[in-house]
């Protein structure tokens, strides 16, 4: 009797210890899965959240992207980082909430392609200045050339995932829109230079239409220009596809619908359902197409999921993606790679788990890539590079299982192939499947990998034409140095059966193998 009284104090002890966790409290103390393990990755990270802000906001307003990144040395391993922007700005009851609340946004709820997804990188990296600085994010935004731009000095209040206000008020900016945001924290520029400008130099290579100024903390200043003036297409939000539900997802979904009835709930909610269909579905589950969708029981919710398994289905819309585009990812390579051979591809859209996505790769070889090692590897999910976690990514699973010495290119085994070449690979989706909230890596799909290796299979027979022409020119410029040396004596032994000039002949020979050379250029380089 006294130990059962003893486990009930215990117990009620244990529950006073209890409480709710708040998801700021849980990444202060798990930073590491947002990509800021240590602090050369925190400086990029930071600045990749920031730069990816803008560009969305930009793409949004229909603006061509013109951003400033800074960087400034404050002291021994602490830095500062600053974004300008010239986006649509935010509005000012906003402005705490999207800097200082973690997993607060509007993409999340929208099924359409854009760079951002959880709500959480930004506001992260506030969170991250204010652990090991102590400092406030800084921001300035204005909406109108005819309103105030508005400045807020932010904190986190970690234990209600609430903003904290600091300081607000109106100041004088001299821009008519955008949003400039200064984050102070602890970074480490000496070891991350490389990884930082890397990543400014994909973004542009995959945003062609971006302008992009950058200056490090020696104050040295450089610009990526733009290398086309158009937009990108604008990508639409579109409804769930009922291929790509589970039996959780379907019973909220009926839970909190707005339809009447089951039948205008499949074809309201759900896209490519037509009333046809969706009577179809409903005779087969055994379900009144009439029945309050509210009222649908767990079993019943069970036989329309298995049901909608069973119905063939159109695959969802694509105008809800934005590639590249071929022409454009190769113009933004030539822009930023020396090589001697380009070529890009952009696959026709699929879809994972009602999911659509689209698949682009380029190939570049050549020129100043490294003749020694093994070809580098580029990255990207939604216009975003990935500069961490390669050896998880499916992209890269992707390249290994592919044969590339099929292509021209060296390769042991199921590994890297070696050359001078660089492969690059964008995933283009209304969700990309990251193997962590850091997003760094693409999980392993069979349905992505596949598409990739599609992507690389049709950019590898381009490269392998090419490079059998570059062989074959190569071996018919060593004839034609074989036989220019030999033209004197052939000049002499035909002078004396001809009778001919010799120097008459060797010029004549000399015209012909001329014109031959010229071909065999003009063809290596086709």
């Amino acid at each position: 009797m006294i130990r059962i009284v003893k486990n009930n104090i215990r117990a009620y002890e244990l529950a006073k210890e209890q409480k709710e966790i708040s998801i700021s409290e849980f990444f202060t103390k798990n930073r590491h899965l947002l990509g800021f393990d240590n602090p050369v990755r925190a400086l990029l990270t930071t600045i990749k959240e920031l730069v990816d802000n803008s560009l969305d906001a930009c793409d949004e307003m229909k603006v061509l992207p013109d951003i400033m990144v800074q960087i400034s040395s404050v002291s021994e391993n602490r830095y500062r980082v600053v974004v300008e922007d010239n986006g649509p700005g935010i509005v000012k009851q906003q402005i705490p909430n999207i800097f200082a609340k973690l997993l607060y946004g509007s993409k999340f709820f929208k099924l359409r392609q854009s760079r951002g997804q959880q709500g959480i990188g930004v506001s992260a990296s506030v969170l991250y200045g204010q652990l090991t600085t102590g400092k406030s994010a800084k921001i300035i935004s204005k909406i109108d050339p005819k309103k105030p731009a508005h400045y807020y000095g932010l904190h986190i209040d970690t234990a209600r995932n609430e903003p904290e206000i600091l300081k607000e008020e109106v100041v004088k900016w001299d821009k008519d829109h955008g949003t400039k945001v200064e984050i102070e924290l602890e970074g480490n520029y000496k070891f991350g230079a490389r990884y930082i400008e890397s990543y400014l130099k994909q973004t542009a290579m995959v945003n062609p239409h971006l302008k992009l100024i950058y200056i490090d903390p020696e104050k040295k200043k450089k610009t990526f220009s733009r290398a086309v003036s158009e937009l990108p297409t604008e990508p639409k939000a579109i409804k769930p596809h009922p291929h790509g539900i589970e039996l959780g997802i379907l019973m909220n979904m009926l839970k909190n619908t707005k339809a009447r009835t089951i039948q205008s709930f499949l074809t309201n909610d759900f896209c490519r359902v037509g009333s046809k269909t969706a009577k179809n579905i409903c005779d087969m589950a055994k379900i009144n197409t009439n029945a309050r969708p509210k009222r649908i029981a767990r079993q019943e919710a069970d036989n329309l999921l298995q049901a909608i398994k069973k119905t063939k289905l159109i695959a969802p819309p694509t105008d809800c993606l934005s590639p590249i585009g071929s022409s454009l990812l190769e113009k933004g390579l030539k822009k930023e790679v020396n090589a001697e051979f380009f070529t890009a591809i952009t696959r026709p859209p699929s879809v994972y788990r009602g999911m659509p996505f689209q698949i682009e790769a380029a190939i570049a070889y050549g020129g100043d890539l490294d003749k020694e090692g093994n070809v580098k590897v580029m990255r990207f999910a939604n216009k975003v590079p990935l500069l961490y976690q390669q050896g998880a990514c499916a992209i890269t699973k992707s390249i290994q299982q592919t044969k590339w010495r099929s292509y021209g290119l060296q390769q042991s085994g199921n590994n890297i192939p070696v050359g001078p070449a660089m492969i690059v690979v964008h995933i283009a989706s209304v969700w990309v499947p990251f193997t962590s909230e850091s997003k760094e890596a693409i999980a392993h799909y069979p349905e992505i990998i596949k598409e990739v290796k599609l992507a690389l299979q049709e950019c590898g027979r381009q490269l392998s034409r090419y490079i059998r022409r570059k062989i074959r020119s190569k071996e018919q410029k060593e004839r034609v140095n074989l036989f220019e040396k030999y033209i004197p004596e052939i000049a002499i032994s035909l002078s004396n059966i001809s009778g001919i000039s010799r120097i008459k002949i060797e010029n004549d020979l000399n015209k012909i193998l001329k014109k031959n050379t010229n071909q065999i250029i003009k063809e290596g380089e086709i």
